[in-house]
């Protein structure tokens, strides 16, 4: 009885991976006929690790990721402390907050692209009219205001899901814990630390986990706002994979960058739910 969706599984995911992985291991050349493949073993990726754009793209990832994630999980265990509490309107703000997570990436970096535009963007206008700056800033231009701008629309598009996340793990926990600590005398800081954060872990593991694996995959945001500009110092390592097969036509290479990529976040999903599974008590 499963064997029909197993054949789909395999069709849609294990076939396209392993077919990668071949192709990653073969020089690839486009004639009329086809493609030509001629195997070349590991060459691919001798070539990949010593090319210095990519540990330049692998490290603006991991830097990334790292500032994203951090950030996103401190704002969205903010704000899913604050919609915890029994206030007015908390099931509107909860709508009005995930209308950036159901945007579509493309569109709501279009529209940050708009913002940060040099010649007519709305946050030039609103600094100037503040008297912050006195000239128009290319806040796309440079490599340090490009990175920073890039991770700004991710925080703000993301944050909302980590929220979503943290959300329901407050709500689990029983009330009746904050009812003993206040009985005991605990202030509201001490609460926190000792009755929310240790209850709170596994939600805070599992969002991290989410956001590593999406950040590792960044692709649609900076190839929308800057192409990996200025240079290559937003470049993360999808697009760099995409540039090499699409723009240079290295189908051998872009290839080995995308499965030396695959095996990098494996080995962080694998260390993530190891980190997760001693929170909740099931390692040995």
């Amino acid at each position: 009885m499963l064997a029909p969706a197993l054949l789909i599984i395999a069709l849609v995911t294990i076939f396209p991976i392993g077919y990668s992985v071949w192709m990653s291991l073969n020089n690839i050349s486009s004639t009329y006929s086809g493609f030509q493949f001629s195997f070349a073993g590991f060459s691919n990726y001798v070539t990949v690790f010593h090319a210095p754009i990519f540990w330049q793209s692998l490290l603006f990832t991991v830097m990334y990721a790292a500032v994203t994630v951090v950030v996103e999980m401190v704002l969205g265990l903010l704000v899913a402390l604050a919609l915890n509490q029994p206030i007015r309107g908390r099931g509107v703000a909860i709508a009005v907050m995930l209308v950036p997570w159901t945007l579509i990436t493309v569109i709501s970096a279009q529209m940050w692209g708009y913002i940060y535009n040099g010649i007519y963007g709305v946050l030039n206008a609103v600094l100037m009219s503040l008297h912050i700056i006195n000239s128009q800033v290319l806040w796309l231009g440079a490599p340090t205001s490009a990175t920073i701008s890039i991770m700004i629309a991710d925080i703000w598009k993301t944050t909302p899901f980590v929220t979503m996340i943290l959300l329901a793990g407050l709500q689990l926990i029983p009330s009746d814990l904050y009812e003993s600590a206040k009985i005991d005398g605990a202030t509201g800081w001490r609460s926190f630390w000792h009755v929310t954060f240790p209850l709170l872990r596994p939600s805070l593991g599992l969002a991290a986990l989410f956001r590593i694996l999406q950040a590792f995959g960044l692709f649609d945001l900076p190839f929308v706002l800057t192409n990996g500009g200025p240079g290559t110092s937003t470049e993360p390592i999808a697009m760099l994979a995409y540039k090499a097969i699409f723009n240079d036509g290295n189908f051998g290479t872009g290839t080995a960058v995308a499965v030396s990529t695959v095996g990098i976040v494996i080995l962080l999903a694998l260390l993530s739910l190891k980190a997760l599974r001693t929170q909740v008590g099931e390692i040995d």
